[in-house]
Protein backbone atom coordinates (compact mmCIF):
# COMPACT_ATOMS: atom_id res chain seq x y z
CA UNK A 1 0.00 0.00 0.00
CA UNK A 2 1.58 3.09 -1.26
CA UNK A 3 3.01 5.87 1.93
CA UNK A 4 1.74 9.82 1.45
CA UNK A 5 2.33 12.61 2.98
CA UNK A 6 -0.56 14.97 3.37
CA UNK A 7 0.53 18.88 4.02
CA UNK A 8 -2.27 20.93 5.36
CA UNK A 9 -2.54 24.84 4.59
CA UNK A 10 -4.01 27.38 6.31
CA UNK A 11 -4.53 25.29 9.57
CA UNK A 12 -3.52 26.17 12.95
CA UNK A 13 -2.59 22.68 14.32
CA UNK A 14 -1.13 23.69 17.33
CA UNK A 15 -2.67 22.01 20.57
CA UNK A 16 -5.06 24.95 21.61
CA UNK A 17 -5.01 25.62 17.70
CA UNK A 18 -7.70 24.58 16.02
CA UNK A 19 -7.05 21.00 15.17
CA UNK A 20 -4.60 18.94 17.24
CA UNK A 21 -2.45 17.05 15.73
CA UNK A 22 -4.31 13.80 17.69
CA UNK A 23 -7.50 15.05 15.52
CA UNK A 24 -5.68 15.64 12.64
CA UNK A 25 -4.41 11.19 13.18
CA UNK A 26 -7.68 10.79 14.53
CA UNK A 27 -9.48 11.75 11.30
CA UNK A 28 -7.36 10.16 8.76
CA UNK A 29 -7.67 6.83 10.81
CA UNK A 30 -11.67 7.46 10.27
CA UNK A 31 -10.97 7.81 6.39
CA UNK A 32 -9.42 4.16 6.44
CA UNK A 33 -5.55 5.47 6.23
CA UNK A 34 -3.40 3.00 8.30
CA UNK A 35 0.01 3.57 10.48
CA UNK A 36 -0.67 6.83 10.60
CA UNK A 37 2.10 9.91 11.86
CA UNK A 38 2.06 13.29 12.18
CA UNK A 39 5.82 15.35 12.66
CA UNK A 40 5.74 18.68 14.35
CA UNK A 41 2.52 21.27 15.27
CA UNK A 42 1.91 21.99 11.06
CA UNK A 43 0.18 20.03 9.67
CA UNK A 44 1.93 17.50 8.15
CA UNK A 45 0.76 13.78 8.22
CA UNK A 46 1.98 10.08 6.88
CA UNK A 47 -0.18 7.43 6.02
CA UNK A 48 -0.63 4.57 3.68
CA UNK A 49 -3.51 4.55 1.53
CA UNK A 50 -5.31 2.24 -1.11
CA UNK A 51 -6.19 4.85 -3.20
CA UNK A 52 -5.18 7.82 -6.18
CA UNK A 53 -2.90 10.83 -4.46
CA UNK A 54 -5.55 12.70 -5.55
CA UNK A 55 -8.51 10.93 -4.38
CA UNK A 56 -6.76 10.61 -0.95
CA UNK A 57 -6.26 14.44 -1.36
CA UNK A 58 -9.84 14.81 -1.88
CA UNK A 59 -11.03 12.86 0.56
CA UNK A 60 -9.09 14.33 3.06
CA UNK A 61 -10.04 17.95 2.67
CA UNK A 62 -13.57 17.40 2.51
CA UNK A 63 -13.36 15.52 5.72
CA UNK A 64 -11.17 18.34 7.23
CA UNK A 65 -13.61 20.84 6.08
CA UNK A 66 -16.87 19.42 7.61
CA UNK A 67 -14.82 19.29 11.33
CA UNK A 68 -13.60 23.06 10.59
CA UNK A 69 -15.98 24.57 8.60
CA UNK A 70 -13.98 25.03 5.65
CA UNK A 71 -11.64 23.23 3.50
CA UNK A 72 -8.23 24.24 4.74
CA UNK A 73 -6.50 22.83 1.27
CA UNK A 74 -4.59 19.29 1.21
CA UNK A 75 -1.45 18.41 -0.88
CA UNK A 76 -0.44 15.21 -0.84
CA UNK A 77 2.60 13.72 -2.44
CA UNK A 78 4.15 10.21 -2.04
CA UNK A 79 7.37 9.25 -0.91
CA UNK A 80 8.83 9.11 -4.40
CA UNK A 81 7.93 12.52 -5.22
CA UNK A 82 9.49 13.44 -1.50
CA UNK A 83 12.62 12.10 -2.32
CA UNK A 84 12.72 13.98 -5.70
CA UNK A 85 11.85 17.08 -4.11
CA UNK A 86 14.51 16.76 -1.21
CA UNK A 87 17.02 15.42 -4.32
CA UNK A 88 16.69 18.35 -7.01
CA UNK A 89 16.53 21.25 -4.66
CA UNK A 90 18.33 24.25 -5.85
CA UNK A 91 20.55 26.96 -4.12
CA UNK A 92 23.31 24.58 -2.69
CA UNK A 93 24.74 27.36 -0.28
CA UNK A 94 21.19 27.95 0.88
CA UNK A 95 20.92 27.57 4.83
CA UNK A 96 18.14 24.95 4.81
CA UNK A 97 15.50 26.71 6.92
CA UNK A 98 16.17 29.56 4.51
CA UNK A 99 15.01 27.21 1.61
CA UNK A 100 11.21 26.69 1.61
CA UNK A 101 9.76 24.77 -0.62
CA UNK A 102 5.88 25.93 -1.89
CA UNK A 103 3.72 22.46 -2.26
CA UNK A 104 1.04 24.10 -4.98
CA UNK A 105 -2.36 22.48 -5.66
CA UNK A 106 -1.06 21.72 -9.55
CA UNK A 107 1.87 22.36 -11.26
CA UNK A 108 1.91 26.53 -11.79
CA UNK A 109 2.17 27.75 -15.42
CA UNK A 110 5.44 28.50 -17.15
CA UNK A 111 5.45 31.94 -16.35
CA UNK A 112 4.73 32.28 -12.80
CA UNK A 113 7.98 34.15 -11.48
CA UNK A 114 7.71 36.54 -13.87
CA UNK A 115 5.42 38.48 -11.37
CA UNK A 116 7.86 38.17 -8.38
CA UNK A 117 8.68 41.02 -6.40
CA UNK A 118 12.17 40.22 -4.35
CA UNK A 119 13.06 43.47 -2.65
CA UNK A 120 15.69 41.69 -0.37
CA UNK A 121 17.12 39.09 -2.96
CA UNK A 122 14.83 35.99 -2.88
CA UNK A 123 15.58 33.09 -5.56
CA UNK A 124 12.53 31.51 -6.81
CA UNK A 125 12.63 28.01 -9.10
CA UNK A 126 9.80 26.33 -10.28
CA UNK A 127 9.86 22.26 -10.14
CA UNK A 128 7.13 20.42 -11.05
CA UNK A 129 4.38 21.12 -8.47
CA UNK A 130 6.55 22.67 -6.22
CA UNK A 131 8.13 26.12 -5.92
CA UNK A 132 11.63 26.62 -4.48
CA UNK A 133 11.75 29.95 -2.78
CA UNK A 134 15.22 30.89 -1.09
CA UNK A 135 14.88 33.42 1.40
CA UNK A 136 18.54 34.87 2.31
CA UNK A 137 17.38 36.88 5.30
CA UNK A 138 14.83 34.80 6.19
CA UNK A 139 11.41 34.52 5.68
CA UNK A 140 10.12 36.20 8.58
CA UNK A 141 10.66 39.70 7.49
CA UNK A 142 10.69 39.10 3.67
CA UNK A 143 8.36 41.85 1.42
CA UNK A 144 8.38 39.04 -1.60
CA UNK A 145 5.54 39.03 -3.77
CA UNK A 146 4.87 36.40 -5.70
CA UNK A 147 1.27 35.35 -6.71
CA UNK A 148 1.72 32.03 -7.70
CA UNK A 149 2.43 30.76 -3.94
CA UNK A 150 -1.30 31.88 -2.81
CA UNK A 151 -2.61 28.30 -3.29
CA UNK A 152 -0.07 26.63 -1.42
CA UNK A 153 1.41 25.66 1.62
CA UNK A 154 5.14 26.05 2.49
CA UNK A 155 7.63 23.29 4.53
CA UNK A 156 11.41 24.74 5.33
CA UNK A 157 13.92 22.02 3.28
CA UNK A 158 14.76 20.53 6.83
CA UNK A 159 11.28 19.84 7.42
CA UNK A 160 10.74 18.35 3.98
CA UNK A 161 14.12 16.17 4.57
CA UNK A 162 12.56 14.70 7.81
CA UNK A 163 9.43 14.06 6.42
CA UNK A 164 10.86 11.89 3.22
CA UNK A 165 13.05 9.83 5.60
CA UNK A 166 10.08 9.19 7.77
CA UNK A 167 7.92 8.12 4.47
CA UNK A 168 10.80 5.81 3.20
CA UNK A 169 11.06 4.72 6.77
CA UNK A 170 6.89 4.01 6.65
CA UNK A 171 7.22 2.63 3.45
CA UNK A 172 10.04 0.03 3.92
CA UNK A 173 8.30 -1.30 6.84
CA UNK A 174 9.07 0.63 10.37
CA UNK A 175 5.92 0.63 11.44
CA UNK A 176 7.19 1.31 15.12
CA UNK A 177 6.93 5.06 16.61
Amino acid sequence: MPVYVALLRAVNVGGTGALPMAELKAICEGLGFTDVKTYIQSGNVLFRADEAEKAVEERLDEALGKKMGKRPGVMVRSRKELDGIVADAPFPDAKPNFLLVYFLPEKPPGDALEKMVAPDGEEAKLAGREIYVHYPNGSGRSKLKLPALKPGTSRNLNTVRKLADMAAALEDGDRGG
